[in-house]
């Protein structure tokens, strides 16, 4: 069975645009696709006007996994795509500096990943996929391994960088109040073959505090996605249910 099928969507310049769905239904390989790791069977992706056919330095990949390199500093770390791209050592620590200080780090340079928290390496993952200043930004559930209070913390700290540099995000979550309190839009995906369900403007003004996440409006937005995804998820539950149940009783 195919994970997705017509797929089509379009993100602006500096919109953040988060995506839902059920669990293992062709979000994370959607953003594969856009980075150019995994080949379409069909269709096309296009940054600019540009074919997207190989990963390339005008997107920077955020993963679930912080991915650093343990024997690196974070300031090595965040500099690591400056040194493949062969940038001049002046540029590359004038622009991991800057990025030190976007990402709150400052007195961590020469600290080693193991030496840090969970939220800190997630923000030398960021700082490290923006050092390369891609044009989009595709975050893969970057905050799901953290725990729930570092998890809020760190949407309000992207917000805050989003705000600065204003590149086009492209983010994959689970939580949908983390959807809805973070994008301009939300795009809903359908159960496999996963199609766009919905597409949900988020009309919440900006800034957002983290306290927007208790008011009425947000609330129902999420609770509108949720009855989405929840259709979704029983549509591709019955089914097996009913295999299951089919089965002959042992003994």
């Amino acid at each position: 069975m195919p994970v997705l099928k017509d797929i089509t969507f379009q993100a602006g310049a500096g919109e953040f645009l988060a995506i839902v769905g059920p669990s293992g239904w062709g979000k994370t390989t959607l953003l594969r696709i856009l980075d150019g790791l995994v080949a379409a069977d069909g269709g096309g992706i296009r940054i600019d006007g540009r074919p997207v056919v190989a990963p390339g330095p005008d997107r920077g990949f955020v993963f679930q996994s912080d991915s650093l390199l343990p024997w690196r500093t974070v300031f090595d770390n965040i500099g690591f795509g400056l040194e493949i791209q062969r940038c001049a050592r002046t540029t590359s620590l004038r622009a991991v500096g800057d990025l030190i200080k976007l990402v709150g780090l400052e007195g961590f340079e020469r600290y080693y990943p193991h030496q840090l928290s969970g939220g800190m390496r997630q923000r030398v993952n960021l700082a490290r996929a923006l050092a390369i200043n891609p044009d989009v930004l595709l975050m893969d559930e970057p905050f799901a391994s953290l725990d729930a209070q570092t998890r809020e913390l760190m949407q309000a700290e992207l917000l805050r960088i989003w705000s600065q540099e204003r590149k086009t995000v492209i983010f994959i979550t689970h939580q949908i109040d983390e959807a809805v309190y973070l994008a301009d839009r939300v795009v809903v995906f359908s159960a496999r073959p996963a199609v766009v369900k919905a597409t949900i403007d988020v009309d919440l003004p900006r800034p957002r505090p983290l306290s927007v996440k208790r008011q009425p409006a947000l609330l129902v937005r999420v609770d509108e996605i949720w009855r989405m995804v929840e259709e979704e998820v029983r549509s591709g539950l019955v089914p097996r249910a009913a295999r299951e149940g089919a089965e002959p009783a042992s003994g």
